[in-house]
């Protein structure tokens, strides 16, 4: 089942016949192995990855760091779940190192995070300092380049 979990992972729009023929099931073992994954909720969902650079899209993603100071009888995973309902925040992780939680927000420009960090994540009970970085550009996502085109060899100066 872990070959067809990394296949997936590579690539989820692959048909049934393709992933049986990479995995050696049948195409109807395949589907009874990706809804079972669903069903445990080893597979959470199926997206896109998108370069948004090449829309119209207006936006902007900030990487936040976060020291917090967990409550007595919370931890860490309560101060996330907390975090993580705001419509602005893409992901949070626990990390290790000189914070404690990294989150990825999005707003449609500099000052909406700006806001929304001073308004909205700064002024809760646990948080005690943030540190925000914006994202300029972004060259890999999820293990794909999303800028440039293939390189032509043919353009090098000897």
């Amino acid at each position: 089942m872990n070959k067809l979990i990394q296949i997936l992972a590579n690539n989820a729009r692959l048909s049934s016949e393709q992933l049986a023929a990479m995995t050696g099931d049948t195409p109807a073992q395949v589907e009874e192995k990706i809804a079972a994954l669903q069903a445990q909720g080893v597979i959470r969902g199926y997206k896109a990855i998108v370069d948004w650079e090449k829309t119209d899209r207006d936006f902007c993603t900030a990487r936040i760091e976060l020291k917090v100071t967990p409550k007595s009888g919370m931890g860490f995973d309560e101060i996330a779940e907390t975090v993580a309902q705001f419509d602005e925040v893409e992901s949070v992780e626990l990390m290790s190192g000189g914070y404690d939680l990294g989150l990825t927000v999005t707003g449609k420009t500099f000052k909406d995070v700006a806001m929304f960090v001073a308004q909205r994540l700064a002024p809760l009970d646990s948080i005690e300092s943030t540190a925000t970085h914006f994202v300029l550009k972004t060259y890999k996502q999820d293990g794909l380049m999303t800028c440039g085109g293939e390189k032509d060899e043919r353009e090098g100066v000897f």
